[in-house]
């Protein structure tokens, strides 16, 4: 006599955990420095970044005046390559995920 096996059902349950939060950008700082002239770091950002010089200068300002600003985003790898970018032109720069 052959016996059957029954394989049992499956049943997919989405759980809570289970959903992805939507990928939130990473943002690139540059930090005020006492070093870099500011026309310098404007031509960075015009250069690195491909700014027009009213933009590069807007973010530039908000470095000298408020401390830092940002000046890209975007995924984590992006992020990390502009990063780096800007330090191999002697600026101080970090990163960090968007709220």
């Amino acid at each position: 006599m052959t016996q059957t096996t029954i394989a049992p059902e499956r049943i997919d349950e989405v759980s809570s955990e289970d959903v992805a939060d939507p990928d939130k950008p990473w943002l690139v700082i540059v930090w005020n420095d006492p070093i870099n002239l500011m026309s310098y770091v404007t031509w960075v950002f015009q250069k690195l970044f491909g700014y027009p010089l009213a933009k590069a200068t807007k973010l530039m300002l908000e470095v000298h005046h408020e401390g830092r600003s940002v000046v890209s985003s975007g995924p984590r790898e992006k992020a990390e390559l502009d990063c780096y970018r800007l330090h191999a032109h002697g600026l101080w720069a970090t990163i960090t995920r968007s709220d």
